[in-house]
């Protein structure tokens, strides 16, 4: 008979533990296997009842694209291979070819001495120039101690205004005209604090003092194709403007130069070289205008971006080009080629899909710094993301894009168990309102920061 009470537990633990360890460690990755598997089933529940059961998104065009770069793995797609309009998630575009070509300066200018006080400049599209965003202004430093400028615009090889941009969006401020030297942010800014000013000051003389102006209530409108600007009187209190300046005006530019740096300025039409006696004169860290057009979503910074890539790549400046450039290397390896035509998102012709974010926001992060991907866009509760995502600060880190029915917000989310996930989530042809869209996407992206 045996006893029972003389087995040693131990050791049948032991014995166990050999015959069964596989089998044990079998059952464990099965677990894990299954929990991840069923990771995209949980977020496809969640789009589920945080967007489609939304009514504000069912007659929308939705996609939506959630990848985890550490597993090289999709969790989420919907529609994601999909072309929509992206608005203004087409600067993530823009700031990839910025960070990735502007060095950590802008080239304000480049110029040859000719002597005698006397220099050759070609500009270099540089967005800060005389900007009231940047006090400290190197370049206008630089070329006011000049005596004569001779100025070349030979580089310039595009239009002010984009394919697809509104016409009559043409007087708004978000729609400042592409220029090869833009000077104070190509925008006419009006004030009546005591009495009417225009600045820059070059505008003040086509105005007068009238009652119109001194009762205080009155709107300014500028024609379409010449810099006249008309007051009209207004059941509304003035409160100050940025009209776009028409820079179709060939003597304007120059003009404007020689008020402001109280210089000779002269046109030539010959192209500088390339060569080793050409100086370059920087402006301002290449972040801190990125990072003002990433969080204010300026549309003008990101044009002008793109323009001082083509300048650097291409020795010119043209949109379309530096764009067919960028797409046939840089992001030739893109999910789905889309159809990109300007560097702000202002044009209804620009069509990417959800992925094609996802892979240039993951091509960011795989090249850049992470720390620098912060500065520069927008979390929670700050720039364009004010008034969202309010207690994410730091779990959230993305560009929005708002056009009339059209809806978007791509970039990184970090889980409360620290996943560093990337996503877009794009929405067309919404008839609810944009802030009630902005609040289905808010509830779907929180949650899936809480619980994943």
């Amino acid at each position: 008979m045996v006893s029972f009470n003389k087995v040693n537990y131990s050791r049948l633990i032991e014995c166990l533990m050999k015959k069964q360890f596989p089998l044990f460690l079998s059952l464990i990755s099965v677990s894990i296997l299954m929990a991840s598997c069923s990771l995209p089933k949980q977020i496809a529940r969640e789009a589920k009842q945080d967007i489609f059961s939304n009514a504000d998104f069912a007659p929308a065009h939705v996609g939506i694209s959630l990848y985890d770069p550490a597993t090289q793995q999709y969790l989420y797609n919907y529609q994601a291979d999909k072309f929509f309009v992206p608005a203004s998630n087409t600067k993530l575009f823009s700031c990839y070819a910025g960070m990735k070509y502007l060095g950590d300066s802008l080239v304000g200018i480049r110029y040859v001495n000719k002597g005698n006080g006397t220099i050759e400049v070609e500009a270099n599209g540089d967005a800060s120039f005389l900007h009231p965003d940047f006090k400290n202004q190197p370049v206008f430093d630089f070329l006011k101690k000049q005596q004569k400028i001779l100025l070349t615009d030979e580089n310039w090889k595009d239009n002010a205004l984009g394919a697809g941009w509104a016409w009559d969006d043409y007087n708004s401020d978000y729609m400042a005209e592409r220029s090869v030297m833009p000077v104070y942010g190509n925008v006419v800014h009006f004030t009546n604090n005591g009495s009417f000013k225009a600045m820059p000051a070059y505008f003040q003389q086509q105005f007068q003092e009238t009652a119109i102006t001194a009762k205080g209530n009155f709107s300014v409108r500028r024609e379409m194709a010449a810099n006249q600007f008309t007051i009209r009187a207004s059941a509304n209190k003035f409160n100050g403007v940025d009209i776009p300046f028409y820079t179709g005006d060939k003597q304007l530019q120059v003009q404007l130069l020689a008020d402001t740096l109280k210089t000779i300025i002269e046109p030539v039409h010959f192209k500088i070289d390339r060569l080793p006696d050409v100086v370059k004169v920087y402006s301002q860290p290449t972040d801190s205008l990125l990072k003002i057009m990433m969080h204010r979503s300026d549309n003008f910074f990101a044009e002008q971006t793109l323009l001082m890539v083509s300048n650097e790549k291409l020795a010119m400046m043209n949109t379309a080009k530096i764009i067919d450039t960028l797409l046939k290397t840089d992001l030739k390896d893109l999910p789905q080629k889309p159809k990109w035509v300007d560097g702000s998102g202002l044009s209804r012709y620009n069509l990417f899909t959800p992925q094609d974010f996802v892979w240039v926001l993951t091509r960011m992060k795989n090249e850049f710094n992470w720390d620098r991907i912060k500065t520069i866009l927008p979390t929670g509760g700050t720039g364009t993301l004010g008034g969202l995502y309010k207690n994410y600060e730091g779990r959230i880190y993305a560009k929005t894009g708002t056009l009339s029915n059209h809806v978007a917000l791509s970039g990184y989310i970090i889980t409360r168990k620290g996943k560093q996930l990337v996503f877009s989530f794009m929405v067309n042809a919404h008839q609810a309102s944009a802030a009630n869209i902005r609040k289905g996407i808010e509830k779907f992206l929180t949650a899936v920061i809480d619980k994943y």
